[in-house]
């Protein structure tokens, strides 16, 4: 039965699979192109042996439900595609596990990201700079992380330049890359990590997340001091990455020096190929399979510099607005009116 459920998840495409008991049952739903699809019930007598198995392959307790547990499954032990990482966590209707699927050989090139000529180009001639940082926004489940490793294989092919990333976790590996897992039980955060690091002479830096203060200006001094770096700041907009991170970083100059291009991105799910959107059997009737990014740019340049410099936020705006750029998806037929309004909230 979990092969089935992993073999299902798979053909779909799906991020993840939630399992969660409720009552008498086991609840199966996919993660597919970002939103939560229904998968079939399991029966109580099932879903214990099914639970069990799990755990018994990610070598957890298998007799713990009160506490939460993280593991991992390797693919050749359920003769998948993917590895899979495992949670669990103990809820009021009973145990749920969400198992997030792996595909460690599936680092996309930029452009095989679609982010279209112009932006792909644009993010190429920033990672081919010396210096200066990048900061990428976007809720989660935005595909942030899939653009960074896209980053992260471009700068690694092209070669020439020591990479280290700061990671939490490590989700795919690449070659040519020296990649880092912060561990905050014992004190390694991402600021920690990045000071020791910085004395391993990287000349491309990766932090995974901006969190705090000190972060945020470890990654602006490392901007303006020679260092490639690539970041992630939750703001939700090209704007509102300033906003944050002129509050995390008293010395304004610096973030206006150092900042060289802000990314704020999103995924629009597109429309099956096969049923065109009425829902078949490959898209889990769901009528979308697959995702494209919606992205949208601001470029540094002396006007935007002296505005950051001077805290004189109100006119910063991307070139393109993701509205406008996800209209001309809905007109070109490769997405929906109803993705259009699921993605902006109306």
């Amino acid at each position: 039965m979990l092969e089935q459920i992993v073999r299902q998840a798979e053909r779909a495409g799906a991020s993840d699979i939630h399992l969660q008991m409720r009552g008498k049952i086991a609840e199966v739903s996919f993660r597919l192109d970002g939103v939560i699809t229904p998968g079939p019930e399991l029966p109580a007598e099932v879903a214990e042996r099914v639970f069990g198995r799990i755990k018994f392959l990610a070598r957890l307790k298998t007799y713990q439900e009160s506490l939460p547990q993280d593991g991992r499954i390797g693919h050749a032990d359920l003769g998948a595609k993917n590895d899979l990482r495992v949670a669990t966590y103990p809820t009021v209707t009973g145990e749920k596990i969400v198992l997030r699927l792996f595909n460690d050989t599936a680092v996309k090139s930029l452009r095989e990201l679609g982010l279209g000529e112009s932006m792909g180009a644009e993010l190429e001639a920033f990672l081919r700079q010396p210096s200066g940082l990048l900061l990428l926004t976007g809720p989660a489940g935005s595909g942030k992380t899939t653009t960074i490793y896209a980053c992260l294989r471009q700068l690694a092919e092209t070669g020439g330049r020591h990479i280290i990333t700061i990671e939490d976790p490590v989700e795919q590996v690449v070659p040519g890359t020296m990649q880092t897992e912060i561990n905050e039980v014992i004190g390694l955060d991402f600021a920690r990590a990045a000071r020791h690091l910085l004395r391993q002479d990287p000349q491309v830096l990766i932090l995974g997340e901006i969190r705090d203060e000190a972060t945020a200006q470890i990654a602006v001094r490392a901007g303006l001091t020679g260092h490639l770096v690539i970041s992630t700041l939750h703001a939700g907009s090209c704007k509102g990455v300033f906003e944050r991170l002129l509050t995390m970083c008293p010395d304004h100059s610096a973030v206006a020096s150092a900042v060289g291009l802000v990314l704020n991105q999103r995924l629009l799910r597109k429309r099956c190929p096969g049923c065109r959107g009425e829902g078949c059997e490959a898209c889990l009737e769901t009528g979308y399979q697959g995702r494209v990014p919606l992205v949208e740019s601001l470029r540094m340049n002396e006007t935007v510099r002296d505005q950051v410099r001077r805290s004189d936020l109100s006119a910063l705006a991307p070139a393109q607005s993701l509205a406008e750029s996800a209209r001309r998806l809905v007109n070109l037929g490769v997405t929906d009116e109803a993705e259009y309004k699921r993605i902006f909230g109306i």
